[in-house]
């Protein structure tokens, strides 16, 4: 089984739905986890309820920090950040295979219920695209450059 962290900023959000969808998705092939390097201390409510929508468990999620799985077996480190907004995205685990799948935030979008809710639901649909796309791969007979070069593609695709 390999083991996945999603990294990301806050821990609140998107990272929270990675681990999740993994989880929920990933069988007995995968074991996720997220953390961040500036966690929030506080999953976002909104993230939860999206799980929930969605038939997923939102029991035992928390805002952690990174160095919770320094000593860890992490095969896979995952940053979810959008470099693209100014977020510092966290880099560490050095003997792991590593990728990025920028999306934004959807904690910082404003408005009414429906446009809230409406940013969650677009950047649970992007994960579950990219980790359907992730468990589609061979991930047990590749070597660490071609998984990281797959996983980047993932990322790297207009969603």
């Amino acid at each position: 089984m390999l083991k996945v962290l999603i990294l990301c900023t806050g821990n609140s959000c998107r990272s929270v739905l990675g681990e999740a969808l993994i989880n929920h998705l990933g069988g007995d092939r995968f074991q996720a986890f997220s953390a961040g390097s500036h966690p929030t201390g506080k999953v976002n409510a909104n993230a939860l309820a999206t799980l929930a929508r969605h038939g997923i468990s939102t029991e035992g999620f928390s805002s952690q920090s990174w160095d919770e799985f320094d000593d860890k077996d992490i095969d896979i480190a995952i940053t979810v950040c959008d470099s693209a907004a100014g977020e510092v995205c966290p880099v560490y685990l050095n003997n792991v295979v590593r990728a990025h799948w920028g999306l934004p935030d959807p904690a910082h979008v404003t408005g009414s219920p429906e446009v809230i809710e409406s940013a969650f639901e677009a950047t649970y649909a992007a994960l579950e695209k990219r980790i359907h796309q992730l468990l589609a791969l061979p991930v047990e007979t590749m070597s660490k450059p071609e998984l990281t070069e797959a996983l980047n593609k993932i990322g790297a695709e207009t969603l």
